[in-house]
């Protein structure tokens, strides 16, 4: 999707230590897998993005997540003061309730943005989920956007995708979509 992005400035960040290859020591499998949510990981993307932001004094951010970096964007939009907008696509912004849709594993150290939301009730912001979606079902944005509260926070469910569609296809339009009046 960042790829699609007609933007002049955008930014993609991975979760820590992913795609390296090989793994430097101090990376773990668990970065990007069981431990993707935890308080270090959010911390660790957070520190990346000060280290960016530093370069561009009174930047704002549009913060866009896809799947668990939904939820990763919507952690960091709630914790930082220089977000001007979020949207996630296909977004698993309830940790707890997609692990127990599909019978899987709690992860005790996850940060769920659903336990945020209601920090994000003034923040503009939009929540594309698929139809055919049987990852993240549209119940998880619809959950999410009864949590934020108030009227900043959208729905759209987009006919026809599933979690693995592509996304990046229709991202662009997607985009010239207006956000929320807050």
């Amino acid at each position: 999707m960042a790829a699609s992005d007609i933007h002049v400035n955008v930014l993609y960040l991975a979760r820590p230590c992913q795609f390296v290859t090989p793994l430097p020591s101090h990376c773990s499998v668990n970065w990007w897998t069981n431990d993707r949510f935890s308080p270090d990981v959010i911390e660790a993307m957070n520190d990346a993005l000060d280290q960016i932001v530093k370069r561009f004094p009174g930047v704002t951010l549009e913060m866009v997540g896809y799947s668990g970096g939904g939820n990763i964007a919507a952690l960091l939009a709630e914790r930082r003061g220089d977000v001007r907008s979020l949207r996630t696509v296909a977004g698993n912004l309830d940790v707890a309730y997609v692990n127990a849709q599909h019978h899987v594993t709690a992860m005790p150290a996850a940060i769920s943005a659903i336990d945020k939301a209601s920090a994000l009730r003034t923040l503009a912001q939009i929540h594309y989920t698929g139809d055919k979606d049987n990852t993240v079902s549209p119940a998880v944005a619809w959950r999410f956007q009864q949590a934020v509260g108030g009227k900043c926070a959208r729905v759209d469910v987009v006919s026809g995708m599933s979690h693995g569609s592509d996304w990046a296809a229709i991202w662009p339009q997607l985009l010239a979509q207006e956000e929320p009046k807050c």
